[in-house]
């Protein structure tokens, strides 16, 4: 039996589930943006190794976000089905953290046993954390204005998040280091770990689940997978995420590159990463009056198009154009607030229409699509940062060539519009309007009404 109590959400509650995003970006966009560099620059692994070993590592972890779908939907608890996850997934998420940015004394094949087992693993933890995180939206309320709003507070704090992981990692590396890197990484991420289990806290005492779906103890995993492949509004939502991520992750990831070697600057990364975040933050905020303004499939794609344009056109900058390098990149990620917003508060949309479509609600397997697409397009972005950098001659902590410089160039701009233009013609064919969204709405509503009567319905 589907109950459904009052839609509105208070803001105290927003903010708390905002925050558990914030707690995820203190780790997330470090790996996102510094990691790589770890890795090549600190750790000692080369670039070619690296990009492998984050290709492989997504991909292997991706059947891990179907199977904590499955078992999250079928979870039940006094604290709910998903907020439990949140709970007790906090201290691991933390250790593994400081694992993944610790640096042992080993040779190069035990540095990359050690990174491939301490990365892979703080994935696995991350999935458990993330995608039932994300399902929160969907039975938070069950209002497709109140999820889009709700959801505009979580990126909302999870791009505050990636403001003081972009800000302050280079600080306070040289400041508990100072000189060295090694030790330097690894009390900032002990840092960033212990804030993070403290806000995941915070984030399970102040939400609440009131969209209660049936228990549903049997599995059917051949049904549920089927269902969700058949579930065309998840499938591109899940390309055009893949899409989005792994334009994200390109320019992300090679900006410390870009600023080290290509502008010669690299103090100016992290006020170039806090001021790009901050127009994110802005796209974030103005998501919900933009998507009403326009509809959230046409805002898609006008933020695909901005992104792809801006993008493409930081190519043309030489290095003495800092001030156009921060216009334009400021102008991307204004545009990814908007996308990252819609997409996670879609997905509660693509969990109504299989429901609507199938009389079973699967929201966890459905907003796996979220960390899915996340952890590939990261795989995507990060193995094509690390193999182009090999293919055009990277050398760590030394002068590069043009050869390099070039591709540190591309992949910053050229790579990322392409990315942005797959996601621009996934999502073209998105098929769930406006209109018909309400009408899948009264007729869950119907459906629920006439559940109540008639007892308890199997999922």
């Amino acid at each position: 039996m589907m109950k459904l109590i009052h839609d509105k959400i208070p803001v105290r509650e927003k903010i708390a589930y905002g925050l558990g995003d914030t707690a995820a970006n203190l780790v997330w966009r470090t790996l996102m943006v510094f990691l790589p560099f770890f890795y090549t620059d600190v750790f000692g692994i080369s670039a070619a190794a690296v990009g492998t070993l984050l290709l492989v590592s997504r991909y292997g972890d991706g059947i891990s976000d179907f199977i904590i779908g499955l078992i999250a939907d079928r979870s039940n608890s006094r604290w709910g089905k998903f907020r439990p996850w949140i709970l007790f997934t906090a201290v691991p998420f933390g250790v593994l953290t400081v694992l993944t940015f610790t640096t042992p004394d080993l040779g190069p094949t035990g540095k990359l046993v050690y990174a491939y087992l301490t990365y892979n693993a703080l994935l696995i933890v991350f999935t458990a954390n993330n995608v039932p995180y994300s399902a929160l939206t969907g039975v938070i309320s069950h209002s497709p204005r109140e999820r889009t709003i709700l959801t505009s507070y979580r990126f909302f704090f999870a791009f505050g998040g990636a403001i003081l992981v972009q800000g302050l990692t280079n600080p306070l590396v040289e400041f508990f280091g100072k000189g060295d890197r090694v030790a330097g990484y690894r009390a900032t991420m002990t840092l960033f770990a212990v804030l993070a289990i403290i806000i995941f806290v915070i984030t399970f005492l102040g939400t609440k689940e009131r969209v209660v779906a049936p228990r549903r103890e049997k599995l059917e995993l051949g049904r549920d997978l089927a269902d969700l492949f058949k579930n065309r509004p998840w499938l591109i939502l899940f390309c055009a995420g893949l899409s989005f991520v792994t334009m994200t992750t390109l320019k992300q990831g090679v900006t410390m590159y870009y600023f080290s070697y290509y502008i010669n600057n690299a103090s100016l990364a992290g006020v170039f990463l806090v001021i790009s975040t901050l127009a994110a933050m802005a796209g974030a905020i103005l998501a919900s009056p933009l998507a009403i303004r326009f509809g959230r499939k046409r805002l898609m794609q006008y933020s695909f198009i901005l992104a792809a344009v801006t993008s493409a056109a930081l190519y043309l900058l030489p290095p003495g154009g800092i001030v156009w390098i921060f216009v334009l990149s400021m102008l991307t990620e204004f545009a990814t607030g908007p996308i990252v917003v819609l997409f996670f508060a879609m997905l509660a949309d693509a969990a109504d229409y299989s429901e609507w479509k199938n009389h079973r609600r699967a929201t966890g397997l459905v907003y796996s699509a979220g960390t899915l697409s996340m952890k590939f397009g990261t795989g995507v972005g990060g193995a094509l940062t690390g193999w182009t950098l090999m293919l055009v001659g990277y050398t760590a902590n030394v002068a590069q060539t043009p050869e390099a410089l070039q591709g540190i160039r591309l992949l910053i701009s050229i790579f990322p519009a392409l990315a942005a233009v797959l996601g621009l013609v996934a999502f073209h064919f998105y098929p769930i309007s406006e209109d018909k969204l309400e009408a899948i709405k009264e007729a869950l509503k119907a459906r629920h009404a006439a559940a109540q009567k008639s007892g308890p319905e199997e999922g």
